[in-house]
C-alpha cells in the first residue's frame, strides 16, 4: 500500500493543534498515523500553513441556490422571509444549474459533509453523484393545527423521494421542523413520533421579533402572519400553537423544547437570541430533553440584519458549538473558513483550535458522522485540507 505523508506549520487533529507531526494517510485519504517528522521517513511533502480535517457544513439550503443576490442584505428577518416565500419556486431549468455550481463551491471551499434543509426533491440528483456526503433535514411548516397533518402527509411525501434515490441518501433523512413560530404543536407530535426521526434539527431564536412573539405575543411576527392571510389571535388552537397564558414571558426555545423527546439529537441552528436563562433551561432539564447541539451561521445572521449570537455565553455553558452556512438567499459565498474569520474578526480571544473544532469534529457529531468525519484518527476519512496564508485560503489535499 503507498502512504502520503504531510507537514505543515500546524496540524490540527479536530481537537488540538499541534507542531512537528507528520500526517499518514493511504491514496484515498484513510488516516493510518500521526507521528513525530524523526520517525516520518521519506517522501514526506511539506507544506506552509495548517493542515486539518474537511469541513462540516452542519446548516445549508442547497436547494435556495438560484436565489444568490435576489433578496437584498439587510431586510431583517421578516422581510427576509417574505422574500424567500415569493420567490423560491421557479423552474427546475433555472434551479438545477444554481445547486451544481454551489456543491461545486463547496468542494473548493474544503467542506466534506453538509446537513442540509429541503424542502422540495431538487437536490436529489446533485446527491447522487456523492461528492459529498449529506444527512438530509425535510423541513415540514404548518401555522395551524387543522393542516398539520397534510403538511406532514406532504413532507412524508418528500421523505420518500429521498429514501429511493439510491444508496448514496437512503437512510440519511429526517423530517424536522421548520422553526418554532411555524409549527403548530399537532405537527410537531407527528414530526417528533416518526417512527426513527432521532436526528432532528430547527431554526432557533434568529431574531428578536421571534422572542418577542413568544413572549408577548406582539411585535413584527404579526405582520408576518398578517401577511400569510393567518389571524393569529382568532384561531381556536392559538395556546397549542404559540405561548398560552401560563407561557407568556417564555422564550421561544423554552416554549417549544420540550415537544421534543428524550433520547433525540437536535441541532439549533443560529441562536442569535439564545439567553442565560434559555440555556439553564436547557441544562435543568437534560434528562427530559433531546441532547443539543448549537449551530452558528454569522455570516447570514449579518447579511438578514440579525446581529450575531452571544458567543462567549455559549461557551460559558458548555455548548457544543459546530458552523454552517444557510443559503446562498442569505449568504454571499458557501464557506465555512469564511465563518470562522467572521467570527475571528468579531470575537478576535477566541483560540484558533476551539474555532477549528467547531468547524470539523463538532459538526461531525451534530451529525452523528463522527465515527467517519470530523478527526484523523485511525481508519476515519475526514478529508485533508491546508489552510494558507492567515486561513485567507483553503486547499483541498484529499
Amino acid at each position: 500500500m503507498r502512504y502520503r505523508k504531510f507537514i505543515a506549520d500546524h496540524l490540527f487533529t479536530g481537537s488540538q493543534l499541534l507542531d512537528g507531526q507528520v500526517l499518514i494517510t493511504d491514496e484515498k485519504g484513510r488516516t493510518e498515523a500521526i507521528i513525530p517528522a524523526a520517525e516520518a521517513g521519506d517522501e514526506v511533502q511539506p507544506l506552509s500553513g495548517i493542515i486539518t480535517p474537511g469541513f462540516i457544513n452542519a446548516h445549508c439550503h442547497l436547494e435556495l441556490s438560484h436565489l444568490k443576490d435576489v433578496i437584498a442584505p439587510g431586510t431583517g428577518m421578516i422581510d427576509f422571509l417574505l422574500g424567500v416565500m415569493g420567490r423560491r419556486f421557479v423552474a427546475e431549468e433555472q434551479v438545477l444549474p444554481a445547486i451544481d455550481a454551489a456543491e461545486t463551491a463547496m468542494l473548493q471551499n474544503g467542506i466534506v459533509a453538509v446537513g442540509d434543509i429541503c424542502n422540495t426533491p431538487h437536490t436529489i440528483p446533485q446527491k447522487q453523484r456523492q461528492r459529498l456526503y449529506y444527512h438530509n433535514f425535510i423541513e415540514a411548516t404548518g401555522f395551524v393545527a387543522a393542516t398539520a397533518q397534510a403538511r406532514f402527509d406532504a413532507a412524508v411525501a418528500t421523505w420518500e423521494q429521498f429514501q429511493a434515490a439510491g444508496e448514496a441518501i437512503t437512510g440519511r433523512n429526517s423530517i424536522v421542523p421548520h422553526a418554532p413560530y411555524s409549527v403548530s404543536a399537532a405537527l410537531f407530535e407527528l414530526i417528533t413520533g416518526f417512527p426513527g426521526n432521532h436526528l432532528l434539527t430547527m431554526h432557533n431564536q434568529e431574531s428578536v421579533a421571534e422572542d418577542e412573539f413568544f413572549r408577548t405575543r406582539q411585535g413584527d411576527f404579526n405582520r408576518l402572519f398578517e401577511a400569510l392571510g393567518i389571524n393569529i389571535s382568532s384561531l381556536p388552537d392559538f395556546r397549542t400553537f404559540g405561548p398560552s397564558d401560563a407561557q407568556i414571558g417564555k422564550s421561544s426555545l423554552q416554549t417549544c423544547l420540550p415537544r421534543f423527546r428524550a433520547g433525540q439529537s437536535l441541532l439549533l441552528v443560529h441562536d442569535v437570541m439564545t439567553s442565560e436563562e434559555d440555556l439553564q433551561f436547557v441544562q435543568q432539564a437534560r434528562q427530559a430533553l433531546p441532547d443539543c447541539y448549537w449551530c452558528l451561521c454569522p455570516n447570514a445572521n449579518l447579511y438578514i440584519g440579525n446581529g450575531l449570537p452571544d458567543v462567549e455565553l455559549l461557551r460559558r455553558h458548555g455548548a457544543t458549538i459546530a458552523l454552517g452556512t444557510d443559503s446562498l438567499a442569505s449568504n454571499h459565498q458557501l464557506s465555512i473558513l469564511a465563518e470562522i474569520n467572521t467570527l475571528r474578526q468579531h470575537y478576535p480571544a477566541l483560540p484558533l483550535a476551539e474555532l477549528l473544532q467547531w468547524a470539523t469534529l463538532n459538526g461531525a457529531k451534530a451529525l452523528n458522522i463522527e465515527e467517519q468525519f470530523g478527526s484523523f484518527e485511525k481508519g476515519k476519512t475526514p478529508g485533508v485540507l491546508l489552510l494558507k496564508n492567515d486561513l485567507s485560503e483553503v486547499k483541498r489535499l484529499i
